[in-house]
């Protein structure tokens, strides 16, 4: 299935059904009271986060919704039935914004978390809701509500414990392969990965899951839409820790950390709070000729900077373990943290 993570769609809502101006007539009564029912309530449209879908593809083929009308009311006092609302489920991450103001309806983080973005039109009132002992033959009913219509944009913003981040080629589709579930495209060629990838990653004892997101690879200039570098840069908001990658190339020399300068540049332009998130750094591909030496200098470099590294190969498997354990332990301490403010 394709990977769509926006969607531009038309919602509207039923209509109200019509209240009934109607007298009862029954044998012996010619000139009985009001009966007329009121109109049933306009279906909603509502969007729901579900945990069973993973993209807004089903967006892309179709693009307009409407919910049923309320029924009409009727004589004899029956009421018109209300129009079923209308539930239009999107991955649990899915921000919704009104397409033609950009306000951000609603952000739906939860499973079965529902927002409400239509509202069905109220139904009409009957006579029979009129009549009192001075008026006892109203000949009106009120008018039902029209319902409500809109265009809406909705983005999908991954949710996962870890994003890869890293330059086009850095080696994060092997290591996603290497170490969890996910089977990402893989091949020698900057932008292999187009689209988003979601990984799974249990530990030793098969007691602890974490998940991991294997995102498009970024350039210099992705905070300007730089090659895939807004929708890259949306996805990462929402990942709790962030792995960055880095290619050991030994014709790069040390200049194997100017990639990661690269990175955090591009962090920072789009939104500063991202570098303050807790990370670790991969340093790829050490099976190359040559990487291990350069891989051991770049620890050195990183440690004096506060940064934990790992010396691994998505190809051989080295240092994989060590990686995910450190994962394990990162993800932990974050926990920790975000209990400890809200006890607080």
């Amino acid at each position: 299935m394709a990977f769509v993570d926006e969607a531009r769609i038309f919602v509207r809502s039923g209509k109200g059904g019509r209240g009934c101006v109607s007298f009862r007539r029954e044998k012996f009564k010619p000139k009985g009271g009001p009966d007329g029912g009121d109109g049933g309530k306009g279906g909603d449209v509502i969007l729901e986060a579900s945990p069973h879908v993973q993209t807004l593809v089903e967006f892309a083929y179709k693009r307009h919704f409407k919910a049923p009308n309320g029924e009409h009311g009727q004589g004899n006092d029956r009421h018109g039935a209300d129009g079923t609302d209308l539930i239009l489920r999107v991955p649990i991450g899915t921000v919704v914004k009104d397409a033609e103001t950009g306000e951000i309806l609603g952000d739906l983080t939860r499973e079965g978390q529902r927002l409400v973005v239509a509202r069905g039109g109220h139904g009409g009132k009957g006579n029979a809701r009129f009549a009192t002992p001075t008026r006892r033959a109203p000949r009106f009913s009120t008018p039902p509500g029209p319902g409500e219509e809109r265009w809406l944009l909705l983005e999908l913003k991954l949710m996962a414990d870890v994003g890869l981040v890293g330059l086009p080629n850095a080696g994060k589709s092997s290591l996603i392969s290497r170490i969890s579930q996910a089977r990402p495209k893989v091949a020698p060629y900057p932008f292999t990965t187009l689209s988003p990838h979601l990984g799974t990653v249990e530990s030793r004892d098969g007691t602890r899951r974490l998940i991991v997101a294997d995102l498009p690879g970024l350039v210099e200039g992705a905070h300007r839409g730089v090659g895939l570098g807004l929708r890259f840069l949306r996805h990462i908001e929402r990942t709790r820790i962030l792995l960055y990658v880095l290619e050991l190339d030994p014709a790069k020399g040390e200049d194997v950390l100017r990639d990661l300068e690269i990175l955090e540049s591009e962090l920072r332009n789009y939104q500063p709070a991202l570098l303050s998130r807790p990370s670790l750094v991969a340093l790829n591909k050490v099976d190359l000729p040559g990487a291990r030496t350069l891989g051991k200098r770049c620890q050195e470099l990183l440690g004096q900077r506060g940064a934990r590294s790992f010396l691994v190969s998505a190809l051989t498997g080295e240092g994989i373990e060590e990686l995910i354990e450190g994962l394990f332990e990162m993800c932990e301490e974050k926990s920790y943290e975000e209990a400890g403010r809200f006890e607080g």
